[in-house]
């Protein structure tokens, strides 16, 4: 399954199932398969398999048929917000919206894997880990409509604002979880990237804080195959889980597209940490469906064929016939939970386009906790800036 660390100890290599290929870019992406594509933990296939794995198995033999549902509930959710928050882009009512469309297995298995007295640190595309922990997902669109710098507090759900510096949040985790060591708590801490993050400084900087100091920290490395548009092995010649070797500690690659691996290898981890075993790097291996953001265009990059083939492996489809074939789920659970989704989505709409307009002034409170002579003056120039549309107005 992974590299193991002479400085944690790790459950054994898995024989659960291969690496999937990572497609083709448009003009230099090879087509070709690596021969030694790295082993991945997988509980469910792409037909909606069950299969074995002796390490794992444990973390998921409890599940009921209920809580599976409700795996499933919040994937499609998910899928459902996401795609409204796109619609209200296109519209003209957000400035940006970033899409998770894909990678809703792993954001909601390692999201329902955390304690609510755990702590995440998110970047800006973890709405699904945000419904997880209880975020009214219309207090994310906020931030990306401009009328605040982010809707909720972080200290009521335990999930920090969305982090729009790449793999800072690497480093806010660390210290943070380095901090609740010192305070003799058993909770840990997560935090999310992407591949490109990755290759961030603050990133190698967090590893090798969080080993130093035996941080309990998980490192959740969502692998969406792009950075924009560049893809992974323009990145790193490793795989990314690989990494961890290096800084002291374990990692492991899962299948992303499977919400029970993504659940019980984050569980395993976070066990992990909370024992005082120090920091893990799970790379959940997945797919980003669409574009990075609204403001991208992935087909100048890649080809359609590339997206088609992680189509085939839908971490929704994928649960649907599992549930389907286990006998746990029947049509009036589907009907049901798609009334509850154009619900949702309506919902989403009403909010969004009520959301007042933030007052002009509002940017300059806070900077500071005592009043500053250069906001001040900033403050100033605005107010004079802002009158001279009122004068030009009744020049006219």
């Amino acid at each position: 399954m992974t590299v193991d660390s002479s400085a944690a100890s790790k459950p054994r290599r898995s024989t659960a199932g291969k690496a999937g290929t990572t497609g083709t870019k448009r003009t230099t992406r090879s087509t070709a398969k690596k021969s030694s594509e790295p082993e991945l933990v997988q509980l469910l296939t792409p037909e909606g398999k069950r299969v074995k794995n002796a390490e794992y198995d444990g973390y998921v033999a409890g599940i009921t048929p209920d809580e599976l549902r409700g795996l499933y509930r919040d994937m499609v959710l998910t899928r459902r917000f996401d795609a409204e928050a796109t619609s209200l882009q296109r519209q003209g009512e957000l400035g940006l919206w970033a899409s998770l469309l894909g990678q809703e297995a792993a954001q909601i298995g390692s999201g329902r894997a955390l304690r609510d007295d755990d702590y995440v640190f998110p970047t800006y595309r973890e709405h699904g880990v945000a419904w997880c922990r209880g975020v009214d997902p219309t207090n994310l669109l906020g931030m990306f409509r401009g009328v605040n710098h982010g809707g909720w507090d972080p200290n009521s759900n335990n999930f920090h604002l969305y982090t729009i510096v790449i793999g800072s949040q690497a480093l806010h985790a660390t210290g943070y979880a380095m901090g609740i060591t010192k305070d003799g708590a058993d909770s840990a801490v997560i935090a999310y990237f992407g591949d490109g993050a990755s290759s961030q400084g603050d990133v190698s900087e967090a590893f090798n804080f969080a080993a130093v100091y035996n941080a309990p920290v998980v490192f959740f490395c969502q692998n969406n195959q792009w950075a924009i548009s560049e893809p992974t092995e323009k990145q790193t010649r490793v795989p990314l889980y690989q990494r961890a070797q290096g800084f002291g500690f374990p990692g492991v690659r899962v299948d992303g597209n499977d919400v029970l691996a993504c659940l019980a290898a984050t569980q395993w981890a976070l066990e992990r940490a909370r024992a005082g075993e120090g920091p893990t790097l799970i790379e959940a291996y997945t797919y980003r469906m669409g574009a990075h953001t609204t403001s991208d265009d992935p087909t100048r990059y890649r080809h359609d064929d590339e997206r088609a083939s992680w189509e085939a492996k839908d971490p929704i489809l994928r649960l649907r016939r599992f549930l389907e074939s286990a006998n746990h789920a029947d049509e009036g659970f589907f009907a049901e939970l798609e009334a509850e989704s154009e619900a949702l989505g309506k919902r989403v709409r009403e909010v969004v386009r009520a959301m007042p307009d933030p007052d002009d002034f509002a940017m300059f409170e806070n900077v500071y906790a005592d009043g500053h002579a250069l906001v001040d003056e900033e403050r100033a120039q605005f107010a004079a800036y802002q009158a001279s549309f009122a004068d030009a107005e009744g020049g006219n």
